[in-house]
């Protein structure tokens, strides 16, 4: 089950209500990946992950979101 709220003034959204990420809508910016762990500290997908993530922070969105951690994995060489 999902889950929507409003805190700190972001509007904020689980896609499922066990995860540890929240993901923060932007529907007025288009290609913005958004999240926080904490409702107070926002990450961008594309410019923060894994960099500026803890280990514990890295292994809770591989977890949750594992297809988008592979889009940031190095390619094998064929």
């Amino acid at each position: 089950m999902s889950v929507n709220a409003f805190v700190n003034g972001l509007d904020l959204y689980k896609s499922d209500e066990n995860f540890k990420i929240w993901r923060v809508e932007t529907p007025d910016r288009k290609g913005e990946l958004l999240f926080t762990f904490d409702c107070k500290k926002v990450f961008n997908f594309f410019h923060d992950y894994p960099e500026k993530l803890t280990d514990e922070e890295i292994a809770i969105f591989e977890k949750e979101y594992p297809e988008l951690a592979a889009l940031k994995q190095p390619r094998k060489a064929r």
